[in-house]
């Protein structure tokens, strides 16, 4: 099972980069774009880490104070859950 949960972890995370990327690459063609409540979403399940590096890494939403403070809110939010869980 845990074997289980790091996978989907990886594959998650994978997903929040590249959405990022594609949504990056859409504005820049002015072409229809991801929703942010799609962007926020991936990250609530799971791919937090993905999604924040993905932000720095295409430099996108980075000047969007909500994607900001949200990403890495969720990010927080989710490791302390984890500890939370494991004690």
């Amino acid at each position: 099972m845990e074997r289980i949960i790091y996978i989907y972890l990886i594959i998650i995370n994978l997903v929040g980069v590249a959405v990022m990327g594609i949504d990056k690459s859409k504005a820049r063609r002015q072409a229809w774009r991801i929703p942010e409540k799609t962007l926020f979403l991936i990250s609530i399940l799971g791919g937090s880490i993905g999604t924040w590096a993905g932000m720095y890494l295409f430099r996108h939403k980075t000047k969007h104070w909500y994607f900001v403070v949200g990403m890495p809110l969720i990010l927080f939010v989710q490791l302390a859950l984890v500890f939370w869980y494991m004690r």
